[in-house]
């Protein structure tokens, strides 16, 4: 009688594999936090993504877009940058410059690119023709327009009239579904952008406004008054629903929202305000007297945004790693 064949392995998601593995260390943690994200989400409450460093030129959206369709993310507090280098990668992809030995660049090799218009950031060069100017040269209409109207808009909602408009479409070099940006758009959901003049789309406005090409600053609204709409946005979801904050890296995109709760507790007095109800960041800050970034969790209870009974988690490793896992895990991937 000859032998049985073996019966074919069968693969396994990506959900089981971290399930398996990763039992230990901020390995363990990964599990942690998604499974945590999971029961959060599926007992009906909010998400808020914060977007620190560079997460969208490391092309996070091929797995926060999904996220996002599935209604796994509702807000998103984004630094200018990630606001728009995720636009950039739609529509000059293919002009994008992969530069693996990086750490071996000397000065001489740094001016050779920049001199050939690629920004560099770690080890992707940002083609500043393709991505930045065609960019820039379409919202420029917008930003005239609204100025010359007496309109007023966030940074963001300018970026939506942009997608919406159709005319980027012809520029897309990746598929739309993998621009978290979009995704957003076609979800209507909120990305609040503080400290957006630190930006590349910031600047260019600023330069508009000193040559005369847009009438006004006033036209796109300012970071305080994202606050003021974070606060309507914060009280008006958490009533039926809590809400958490799942932060990637650190700096004013987790800085800026998780202040609204003391702010609406301590400033506005509203004492039935809910707190943060998870908390979870992936960070390589390590704690530190002083940084924010490497301010361990129980810090946030001092301030009225964390509670002793949320469940909150730190992750001392590379998002660009740590990010794509947990959401495969909560997309059951």
């Amino acid at each position: 009688m000859s032998p049985q064949a073996p019966s074919p392995t069968k693969e396994k998601t990506v959900r089981q594999f971290i399930e398996q593995n990763y039992r230990h260390f901020n390995s363990a943690v990964v599990v942690d936090a998604a499974r945590a994200y999971e029961t959060h989400i599926n007992a009906g409450n909010k998400m808020m993504i914060t977007l620190g460093g560079a997460m969208s030129t490391a092309e996070l959206g091929i797995s926060l877009a999904e996220m996002i369709r599935q209604d796994k993310v509702h807000a998103v507090c984004s630094t200018g940058a990630n606001l728009e280098e995720d636009i950039f990668n739609l529509v000059a992809h293919s002009h994008y410059e992969r530069v693996p030995g990086y750490r071996d660049l000397t000065p001489e090799d740094e001016i050779k690119l920049r001199d050939s218009g690629r920004n560099r950031v770690t080890d992707t060069c940002i083609p500043e023709e393709e991505a930045m100017r065609r960019i820039e040269r379409k919202i420029l209409e917008l930003w005239s327009k609204a100025a010359d109207g007496g309109l007023r808009f966030f940074p963001y909602e300018f970026i939506y009239q942009l997608i919406r408009s159709g005319t980027l479409k012809e520029h897309y070099e990746i598929d739309p579904k993998d621009s978290w940006v979009v995704a957003a758009c076609e979800k209507g959901i909120p990305i609040f952008t503080p400290g957006w003049e630190d930006s590349t789309l910031g600047n260019c406005f600023v330069a508009g406004v000193i040559k005369g090409t847009i009438k006004t600053y006033d036209c796109v609204k300012s970071g305080l008054e994202q606050m003021g709409y974070l606060v309507d946005w914060y009280k008006q979801k958490s009533m039926a629903n809590s809400i958490g904050f799942f932060q990637i890296g650190g700096g004013i995109s987790g800085d800026f929202p998780i202040c609204v709760v003391p702010l609406i507790i301590q400033d506005l007095k509203h004492k039935d305000c809910k707190l943060w109800s998870y908390f979870c960041q992936i960070s390589d800050s390590t704690t530190s007297y002083g940084s924010y970034s490497g301010a361990v969790p129980n810090e946030k209870i001092t301030w009225h945004k964390l509670d002793a009974s949320t469940p909150r988690f730190v992750i001392e490793s590379d998002a660009t790693i740590v990010a794509p896992l947990i959401f495969a895990y909560v997309l059951n991937k």
